[in-house]
């Protein structure tokens, strides 16, 4: 599974960051995934933090 911010979408609420700190970090004022390969043990939580994003910025393929 591949995790990916949008970044013209993200609005720094800092929530995925909250969620999954492993895969997800602040970059100025925006989230951007830390890795290429979500592993396995962290798919939920992706999944979960890409359902809560409120302006739905997150995509997970």
């Amino acid at each position: 599974m591949k995790a990916s911010v949008d970044k013209e979408l993200c609005t720094g609420c800092e929530l995925c960051v909250s969620s999954c700190p492993d895969i997800f970090e602040m970059q100025d004022d925006v989230a951007v995934a830390k890795v290429d390969i979500v592993p396995e043990a962290a798919e939920d939580c992706v999944k979960q933090a890409a359902e809560d994003c409120p302006v739905e910025a997150i995509q997970v393929d």
